[in-house]
């Protein structure tokens, strides 16, 4: 664990930094298990607030470990829990209800009575009612001892959304639609995400004696450091904790990089200038000024708290030249290394002359989304490139998408008078299941496989199009995804197992691996565990000893520019190219299943990702290109 304890005068919060979300979850669930035996020494109850979401996850399976393992009891414990879709009904899949049963009460001895949930089969006249008894039920408990929460991205705790008051108690609410965007996911698209919820208040949740706010992932830094360093405001709710005598915020590294102690933190402590601090600094004067980096003068530094650099690196000029060549250093048209060149300022090797290549990919597309320009130069280049597809993505694909295969299927049968009894039957079966189909149903196998065969043919299309042969396109179809379920199995040995089998069979020189890591219990970084896990494995091996690793990332993210080691620029043409590529995953176009927050569709996205890293480059005082996509190296461990 690296704590970064000091030198937090722009935080209003305690806040403590974890490596990552297991090690902060096992801190959160140890203070509940401390609290839990100090109670039940002096025979008194526990009253613990609940969320629900990813982000508890982890907490729970420490407290079902801890009762497994530790003998820990749960007879004196009640539980509030925070929210539920309204309406809502207990046993359906996104019932809360069911949630708290799967994840934690039916692997515990609670008792049940002493479980309590906002309830989402009330009528809208029995809502009010019901909200002043949940109120009420907490008080004679005794009120809530801890409190956990998570945090939405529009800065919600509970469902309190933006605008909700600081007095405001359990009641009946509508969501927020970026809320209801990042549900859309489980739900099967946004249209079948409830509008409203019940929810305990701001002022509900203030009274709790203590309060544990957890967040990990990327994707939850830029609220935090609004939660945490922002003034208090209704726009933000979670600002309102820092009213609270006794909050802890407890998060991973991905999720404080916004705080300023991490993101600037020569602004708040003397630190070790190295040339990765150095880079970061400049960029991000430079770009906060609008100067390209070799014009950033004295007086710039200086206003803007890198005095320290200056005085111990100093003259600016030098130090304007250096994170410049460092910048320029990183841009190559040679992404699997220039032939016969002096590589010693290039971010790949030359030799060997020809390489392997393997792509890894988490869904069938993320491949042409996220580096389709640098396939398209590697193999132009002519390195022999492989492409594997690490899920099958079938759960992405509408349910219309399988109805039109099927039929397609059907007729193409019926009209070359190859129909079989067997195959009218599978027709009727699949046609007759998804026409009864409701939201939250798992397909059955035979349509499943019908939409990992769409995905499959997309994928083999785009490869085509950008020069990779079938051959080289590989569908692992790892275990861990197929449940049919937006919630997949953890990553098991039968998966990594498949993983270092094809990296020992292609024996690469170069693996790009997807690094997107924006929702920590997501299939991207499930798929890149795996790689890591394989390539640990695989680290003394002689074929892996001139084997470097490339990270990209998705539709949603990029490196950050002091970050990047590899820009890989792409002409208006390569543009078009990518394009074109991307258009071929047919089934993920125009309103896709999981869409996310953002409403473009992915080439849009990635398009103009790819542009804005081309125009930082050219603000910071590079050479100016149509667009670029961006890697950052990964080191094996020692």
């Amino acid at each position: 664990m690296e704590n970064f304890l000091t030198d937090r005068e722009f935080e209003h919060l305690n806040t403590t930094i974890y490596e990552d979300a297991k090690t902060g979850s096992k801190w959160i669930a140890q203070e509940i298990i401390s609290l839990i035996k100090k109670r039940q020494q002096e025979n008194k109850t526990v009253v613990l607030g609940l969320a629900t979401g990813s982000s508890p996850l982890k907490v729970y399976e420490e407290l079902i470990r801890a009762h497994k393992e530790d003998g820990l009891s749960f007879e004196n414990v009640i539980t509030f829990n925070l929210d539920e879709y309204y309406p809502m009904l207990p046993e359906s899949v996104h019932s809360y209800v069911r949630f708290m049963k799967e994840n934690l009460f039916d692997h515990i001895d609670i008792k049940e009575e002493n479980t309590h949930l906002p309830d989402g089969t009330l009528s809208m006249e029995e809502v009010p009612e019901f909200c002043r008894n949940y109120e009420l039920q907490i008080r004679q408990a005794g009120g809530i001892d801890i409190q956990l929460l998570g945090i939405g991205r529009t800065g919600h705790i509970g469902f309190n959304e933006p605008g909700s008051g600081i007095r405001s108690r359990t009641r009946m609410v509508t969501l927020d639609q970026l809320t209801r965007r990042d549900a859309a996911p489980s739900f099967g698209g946004i249209n079948n995400v409830p509008r409203r919820a019940i929810t305990m208040g701001v002022g509900s949740i203030m009274e709790a004696r203590k309060i544990l706010l957890m967040a990990w992932g990327n994707g939850k830094a830029p609220i935090i450091r609004e939660a945490v360093e922002g003034p208090i405001t209704e726009s933000v709710p979670t600002t309102f904790l820092q009213e609270h005598p006794n909050v802890d915020v407890i998060l991973d590294e991905a999720a404080a990089e916004k705080l300023t102690r991490i993101d600037f933190p020569w602004l708040v402590r003397d630190i070790v200038w190295t040339d990765a601090m150095i880079k970061k600094a400049v960029c991000h004067l430079s770009i906060s000024l609008g100067k390209p980096v070799l014009k950033l003068t004295t007086e710039d530094y200086n206003e803007h708290g890198l005095d320290q650099l200056v005085t111990i690196y100093g003259p600016v000029h030098d130090i304007n030249i250096k994170v410049f060549n460092m910048l320029q250093h990183t841009i190559t048209g040679w992404p699997g290394g220039k032939p016969n060149a002096d590589d010693s300022q290039r971010p790949e090797r030359a030799q060997p002359e020809s390489k392997r290549v393997l792509v890894f990919s988490p869904h069938p597309d993320d491949d042409v989304i996220s580096m389709g320009g640098t396939i398209q130069r590697l193999v132009d280049q002519g390195h022999e490139v492989h492409i594997a597809y690490q899920t099958s993505g079938n759960i992405a694909v509408m349910d219309d998408d399988a109805r039109r295969f099927a039929k397609f299927t059907k007729a193409f049968n019926d009209r070359f008078k190859i129909s079989t009894q067997e195959s009218c039957s599978l027709h009727k079966e699949i046609i007759g299941f998804l026409d009864m189909k409701e939201t939250g149903d798992i397909d059955t196998p035979s349509v499943r496989s019908i939409k990992t065969s769409i995905r499959q043919e997309e994928s083999i299309a785009a490869c085509r199009y950008i020069g990779i042969e079938e051959s080289r396109v590989h569908f692992l179809n790892l275990p861990f995804y197929e449940t049919g379920r937006v919630k997949k199995l953890p990553l098991g040995d039968n998966d990594i197992q498949i993983i270092t089998d094809i990296i020992q069979e292609i024996q690469p020189h170069q693996i790009y691996a997807a690094g997107d890591l924006a929702d920590p219990h997501g299939t991207h970084r499930v798929c890149l565990d795996g790689i890591f896990a394989a390539l640990n494995g695989l680290k003394n091996e002689e074929s892996m000893q001139n084997c470097w690793v490339w990270l990209y990332r998705g539709a949603w993210h990029e490196w950050p520019i002091n970050e990047i080691e590899m820009a890989v620029p792409m002409s208006p043409y390569q543009v078009l190219r990518k394009r074109k590529s991307i258009f071929y995953h047919e089934s993920q176009k125009d309103g896709v299943v999981f869409q996310g927050s953002d409403s473009r569709e992915f080439w849009q996205r990635a398009e103009e990702r790819n542009k804005e890293t081309a125009h930082l480059y050219n603000q910071l005082g590079l050479a100016e290109y149509e667009a670029m996509e961006a890697f950052v190296r990964y080191h094996f461990i020692d």
